[in-house]
This record gives structure tokens, sequence and C-alpha cells, in this order.
């Protein structure tokens, strides 16, 4: 996005075409000519609207031209807070007579001229060589996004949304003093009490990692449309989803989700889901090594680094022998200890990268009600493809699988309305920052978010140091090794730990033993490596493996909703507040699975003569509507047969 304080104003408004003579744009009379000077605010404020005056008389002009410019009112705010226009523009006009009516640009000139302030705004560039290529170079200083009100106003929903539907699902579930199995169990190895303050930055820890920045960087693709699915999805889904995972399984001795669920949907969905946790905690857990790994070599290279250190594999391994260990030994002797630290870095991250947006001129945040719809460069529907990508940030099935970890930690039942649906909320606003930078700092071509899809083919890992970089320089580089190198690494080691713990229960294998976790930290890191170790070596696709992911994610997202419904009913509370959510993933997961390639559309989609995707949603929406219908007709049912056999 384009944005336009005093010094730019000034510097391009020298103009080498002009109008008829003796008119202005606008019919009306001719405007002054000879050596006019700005030599205050006012008359500044005054040539602005001049300029807007002629915008809006360019109407089929700007019909090839996407306007980006400042508004009178963001004109007169920057003149007056910054106090930079008026020696500029007093010596511009001095030097140049500028006259107020030489009001089109001259790309041309433009660099030659002002090449310095031109730099300050390389971001323009390509949209300027499209206008004047096209005959449109006029000006529209309408659409210059002022006060960045869409993304500060879901940031407050995500707040608000916190203590006002956190606290009604915390109080649907009915939190009470019984005895939890930290208190009860506490075998110290993953039963152990820990404080409220270090529960939560652990489950942030665990549940974020790389996910909230890869997602929603990708997610910020389709536009400042996935504002939307962030905040929502996060208060009514992805809230709602973490903390009664982590409830229920605190109210079952711990077990993990695959246990849980089969407890409360039948012991045909418990092996659907063992098989679904283990998968995909394994995908995490190599994404969550493939993602650093790649980001370190990154870092090795711009420091001048040479060799071995700079290949992805030589990191990898590093890696999984530090997943082998943190997944073989005792809960608090390492994530218990230094996670906490690290997820305050995860918060220091994301806070530097929003307030490096907010202090550049050059980076605007774009207003939802502007670009309501798609901006993908590749014509991706939204639905469902945007809430699939943007999993971890709004809802994921993987947080189902750590809130387990916390809720062996638990000191009292009263800390999951913090810890869980807490945690979700702080997940939700990184992945609102995050997408926020995707949308602000990168331009846009044809209404299309082409910067971005530039940045992220160079590699998701490239463009967090990208971003990094641009927001906060040298602080940001450190942050993002810190951030994005550590921390989801610290996400995947308890994504394995959460892979042995599901196998644990499956097969009823103590894990005070150490020969028992051997037999089972051996296996899940052993294919683990595999997948790591393959995408390293270029025999599997990583981008692949990030969508497989995204789909079983969500998927068990789904199904963790539903045995929360269940478990409500059978509770005699409000199940609707889990049902609503889990019947909109049904729907979600379905129709995903429908269109996308490596699904079933690879054999129901069709390509253009370009090479382009052809989405089949004339049956994907309607199946996914049919199956998401289905699902909450097939819970309702089971809720009436329940209650029948409870009577009989």
């Amino acid at each position: 996005m384009i944005r336009c304080d005093p010094e730019f104003l000034f510097s391009y408004l020298p103009i080498h075409r002009r109008p008829a003579a003796g008119k202005s744009p606008d019919g009306r009379s001719s405007f002054a000519t000879g050596d006019t000077r700005l030599n205050n605010t006012k008359k500044a404020l005054k040539i602005a609207q001049k300029l807007q005056a002629w915008s809006n008389c360019t109407k089929n002009r700007r019909k090839v031209w996407e306007p980006q410019l400042s508004s009178v009112k963001i004109a007169q705010r920057t003149f007056l807070e910054k106090k930079i226009c008026r020696g500029n523009a007093e010596n511009l006009y001095q030097k140049k007579r500028l006259k107020p009516n030489h009001i089109l640009f001259d790309m041309r000139a433009m660099r030659e001229r002002y090449y310095s302030s031109y730099e300050k705004c390389v971001n323009m560039k390509p949209d300027m060589d499209h206008a004047r290529q096209n005959g449109a170079v006029g000006v529209d200083l309408k659409k210059e996004v002022s006060g960045m009100i869409s993304f500060l106003l879901c940031l407050a929903l995500l707040i608000v949304g916190y203590f006002v539907y956190g606290k009604i699902v915390d109080n649907t579930f009915g939190p009470d003093d019984r005895e939890t199995p930290a208190v009860r169990i506490n075998d110290g190895v993953d039963y152990v009490v820990m404080p409220q303050w270090k529960l939560f930055l652990v489950q942030l820890l665990n549940i974020a990692g790389l996910g909230p920045i890869f997602g929603a960087l990708q997610g910020a693709l389709w536009g400042p449309v996935v504002f939307l699915w962030i905040t929502f999805g996060t208060i009514f889904a992805g809230g709602v989803h973490d903390y009664f995972s982590g409830m229920m399984s605190e109210r079952n001795e711990g077990a993990s989700i695959a246990e849980v669920t089969g407890k409360y949907l039948g012991p045909v969905m418990q092996n659907i889901m063992r098989v679904f946790s283990v998968v995909l905690l394994i995908m995490v857990g190599t994404v969550f090594a493939v993602g650093p790994a790649g980001l370190i070599v990154t870092l090795c290279k711009n420091s001048g680094m040479s060799g071995v250190l700079t290949t992805t594999l030589f990191w990898l391994i590093i890696i999984l022998v530090y997943y082998f260990i943190a997944t073989f030994i005792s809960i608090d002797a390492i994530i218990g200890k230094i996670y906490p630290v690290f997820g305050i870095c995860l918060i220091i991250m994301a806070v530097g990268v929003i307030f490096g947006i907010f202090t550049n001129p050059a980076y605007t945040i774009p207003e939802l009600w502007d670009h309501f719809g798609s901006m993908h460069p590749s014509g991706t529907p939204i639905w469902s493809f945007m809430f699939i990508t943007v999993a971890c940030g709004a809802i994921s099935g993987f947080h189902s699988t750590q809130s387990p970890l916390m809720a062996r930690c638990m000191k009292s039942e009263k800390q999951g309305h913090f810890v869980f649906y807490g945690a979700m909320v702080c997940e939700g606003i990184i992945a609102l920052i995050w997408a926020a930078a995707g949308c602000s700092l990168y331009e846009v071509t044809g209404g299309l978010n082409t910067g971005l899809a530039a940045a992220l083919a160079e590699g998701q890992s490239a463009a967090i140091y990208d971003v990094c970089s641009k927001t906060m320089g040298g602080i940001g580089i450190a942050l993002a090794m810190i951030g994005v190198v550590i921390c989801p690494i610290t996400s995947g080691d308890t994504a394995f730990r959460s892979a042995r713990l599901t196998l644990a229960d499956w097969l009823k294998l103590d894990q005070d033993s150490y020969a028992n976790r051997l037999k089972l930290c051996v296996p899940v890191l052993g294919v683990g490596a595999f997948l790591g170790i393959g995408n390293a070596l270029g025999f599997i696709n990583y981008t692949v493996i990030w969508r497989y992911f995204s789909w079983t994610n969500q998927t068990l997202a789904m199904i963790v909703l539903w045995a929360a419904s269940m478990y409500l009913f059978k509770e005699k509370k409000n199940y609707w507040i889990t049902a609503v959510p889990a019947t909109f993933m049904s729907a979600v997961s379905c129709t995903y699975f429908v269109l996308a390639p490596e699904c079933l559309g690879g054999l129901l989609n069709s390509k253009t003569a370009e090479g382009a995707t052809i989405y089949n949603t004339a049956v994907a929406y309607p199946v996914g509507i049919i199956f998401a219908v289905a699902m909450l007709a097939l819970f309702i049912h089971a809720t009436k047969k329940h209650t029948e056999k409870k009577a009989a």
C-alpha cells in the first residue's frame, strides 16, 4: 500500500502534462498561476483539496488506476503532527515554480529529480509504472487508510471476546474446587504442578510456534478479509475448542484428546482420533523442524557464513536430536523452566512488528471495507482455502493435542479460562498482527497481493526474516532468530511429546519406565526424521506437507468440537456453543477436501490454457454444506437416542 506524507506529496507534484489551457480540470475558473508558495499548513491543505477536486473528475482514467494516496484528512493530520511540510514545500515552489493545476505524474521526471524521496516510497513504483503505461496517471486522494480502523477494531474485539465470551464459555463448563490430576497423581514426569503464569506462557508457546505466523502470512494473500476469520474464529471457535479440549482432559485424569473423544463419541471415533492425532503431531513436529532449519540457514548466509552451517540438513539433524531429548525427559526439566521466557519473546516479536508498521509512514494496513473480497494472485477461493490455511490463529486441532499437557499441570480448574481460552486469544492477536504485516508491507498490483506472493515464493522463513528486518531493523533480526527459530522448535518438541503420550494411552504403556518411553520415542522421531530429511534433500515437498497438515488439523478440530458438544449434552449444559462451530468446521473441512488439489480437487478441478486452476466450487460448496448439515443431524439423533436409552 502507498502512503502519502507531506514530503511525498510535494516531492511528486511537478508535472509535464496538463489540462486544457486556462481551465481547471473540473471546468471551473482557472487556477492561479505563477510562483505560488506554500508558507503555512492552510495553504498546503488548499492544494490537497484542489488535487482531490481534480481526481473526482477523472473517473475514466481511474478505471485502470488503483487509487492509493492520502485523503485531505490524513494530509491535515500529518501536516500538523510531523511539521515537515512547510520548509520542503516552500523550497520546491521557489525552485520549480510549481503550479497547482499541474497535477499529473511523470514517472521519469520523478525518478530523475527526486530519487531520494522516491526511494522512501519504493513500493509505489509498480503501480505508477502500470498507471503511466495505461495513460491513467491521476491521483485519487480518497482511498488512503487514515486510521487502520479495521485492524484496531478486530484487535479490540479479541480482547473483549476474552473477557465476555470467554467467561460465558467458562461458566458453561462450570469449574469447581475438585482436586486436579496434577495434585492427585504428580509423578514428576508428566504430572507436575505449575503456577498459572507459567502454564499460560507454556501453553501459548506450545500452540503457537510458526503456526500463527506462517498461516497468517499465507492468509494475508486474500487481503484484509482474513482479519474477520482470525477474530471471530478465535472468539467463537478456537478459544472454545482449546478450552474444552483442556478442561475435558483435566476431568479425565489428563488423558490425551483421542481417549477423551472416544469416551464421548464411541470406540470407532476413538480409533480414528488416535490415528488422526498421531499423524497430525508428527506432521507438526516435522513442519516445526524444517521451518526453523530454513530460517537458521537464511540467517547464516546473511551473516556471511558458508559451508555446512548454510545447509538445511545440518540444522535439521541438530533440531531432531534435541527433539528426541525433549520428548524423552521430564516435562519440567526444560519446558517448565525456560519455555516461559521464549513465550515472552514471541509476544515481544509480535508487538515489535505492529509497532514498526504504525511508526513507519511507508506502511499502511488496508481497511477491510476497501478490500472486501479476495486479493489472492492465484485466484484461490476464500471458502474454504483461507479457513484451512489460517489454522493456528483462528482454530487448530493441534491445540487439542497440546492442552492435555497443561491439563496435567493445573493446580485448579479455575485456571482454565486464563490458560486455555486466554492463550488462544493471545495467539489470535499474534496472527492478526502478522496478517496485517502481510497486507501492509508488500506492494499491491491490480488489486492483488503480488508482492506478498513473491516474498512467500522465496520461502516462508525468508518472508518472516524480511518482515522482522523491515519493521524492526537489527533488533527484528535478533527477534526473528529467537521468536521464529526457537519458538517453533519448542512447539515441535511438545508435538512429538504429545505423540508419545497419545501412543502410550493407546497402547497402555506406563511412561514412568525409561524403557517404555524409549520404545515410543524411537519410532515417532524416526518418522519425523524421514519426512524432514526427505524435504531437506528435495524428495518431499514442504508445501504439500503443510497442506496435508492444515486439512488434518482442521478435521481434528471439528471432531473435538463434536466431542465437546456431546460432553455438554451429557452434563445437561448449553451444547450449542460447541455444536455451532463444529457444524461450521465440518463444512470447512469437507469443502476443502473436495476442492484441494492434494485431495479430490486433483480429479474434479480443471485448468485453463495458461495453467491456472479452475476450482469446481459448483460441486464442492453444496457437498460441504450437505456434509455439515448431516453431521449436525447425526449429533441431534445421537442426543435423542441417548435420552431415550437413559429414560428406558
